[in-house]
This record gives C-alpha cells, sequence and structure tokens, in this order.
C-alpha cells in the first residue's frame, strides 16, 4: 500500500479547514467542520431471496468501497414483506481515515461523471444536523465494477456523516472539496 496521503485529505488541511475558518469565523480548530465517515448501504430487495445474488452485491460493495461489506440480517420477521428472522436483506461498510478519503476522490473524480444527465447532486440531501445523505440508481458507475459480471442493477445510499452540526458548514465542506452539488434554487413566489 502506498504511503503517500490521500490527494483529498492534504487539500482539506491545506486549503479548505483555513477556507471554512475563515468564511464562519470559527476561532477554535477542533470546531472547523471535518468529514468524520462515510457509510455505503445497499439493500437487496429481490436479491435477498437468491443466495448467489446476495453474495455477488455485497462482493461488488466490497470492490467499490475498498473495505469488506457487512451483510445486514433481518432482526424480526415480517410477514408483510415475506422475510423471516436472519434473512440477509443487505450489506453496508463504514469507511473512516484514508480510506474514506481515497473513496470520496474515486466518487468525486470517476463515479459521479460517469451518471447519465447529470446536473449536480440533491442540495437537499443535508438532515439538518451538518449530514448529507445521496443516492446512486446503479453500482456500474464505479470503475471497480465489471460490467460482464454484474448479476442485477442495484443502488445504494451514501451517507457522510461531519463535525459542525450546521447544514450551511456541510456545504461549504464538501463544496470546498469538490462535491457537485447543485445551487440551492430560490422558492417560487418569494418576494424580490
Amino acid at each position: 500500500m502506498n504511503n503517500a496521503e490521500p490527494r483529498l485529505k492534504v487539500k482539506y488541511r491545506d486549503e479548505v479547514a483555513p477556507m471554512l475558518r475563515e468564511q464562519f469565523g470559527i476561532e477554535n480548530v477542533m470546531a472547523v467542520p471535518r468529514l468524520k465517515k462515510i457509510t455505503l448501504n445497499m439493500g437487496f430487495g429481490k436479491a435477498s431471496k437468491n443466495k448467489g445474488m446476495a453474495d455477488s452485491l455485497a462482493n461488488e460493495l466490497s470492490l467499490i468501497a475498498g473495505q469488506k461489506a457487512l451483510v445486514t440480517r433481518a432482526r424480526r420477521a415480517a410477514a408483510t414483506w415475506k422475510l423471516r428472522e436472519g434473512d440477509t436483506i443487505g450489506a453496508k461498510v463504514t469507511l473512516r481515515g484514508d480510506r474514506m478519503w481515497l473513496f470520496l476522490e474515486k466518487l468525486i473524480s470517476v463515479a459521479v461523471p460517469r451518471i447519465r444527465d447529470f446536473q449536480g447532486l440533491n442540495p437537499k440531501g443535508f438532515d439538518r444536523r451538518g449530514n448529507y445523505n445521496m443516492g446512486l440508481s446503479e453500482q456500474s458507475i464505479f470503475p471497480d465494477i465489471d460490467l460482464d459480471k454484474v448479476k442485477e442493477v442495484q443502488g445504494m445510499n451514501i451517507a457522510f456523516t461531519m463535525s459542525g452540526g450546521d447544514d450551511e458548514k456541510s456545504r461549504a465542506l464538501l463544496m470546498g472539496l469538490g462535491v457537485p452539488l447543485k445551487k440551492l434554487s430560490q422558492k417560487k413566489g418569494a418576494a424580490a
């Protein structure tokens, strides 16, 4: 493994953190918003009934993240969804440290530009605590996935957990790192 620091980690430390301190008037270095973790979550849906398909999707998520995916199982039975306790329902990966920065770099520079008719990520994905959630409709936009081996197209959720507790600061952090968020549009009918 290469000992060089990830490019986005260096950019955050050298450019983005000082810019955030200046922009928001943050005195304490520890109060500057920072990316704590990125969580990838894939629900299997119909593929959960097929063990081979579920294993294949979990392996694809592991390839995308660069870390082994944890297979999630149902805690309780739910007759409505024909679900028994212990059934495989999805997979998740939590990335921290250098792997988190490397994944974010891959997401921004390689995967997101491959999305068809891409106009920018939804700016409404913030949860009022400064965390951001986005969804992808297919896993094949990542270069790690061999399109010939894809058995089923599957979407995933990506959650960015950030310190700072404020949507505005988190938005500035992600924009500073190069995440292509759409501009927030003004509400229609607002007084000019």
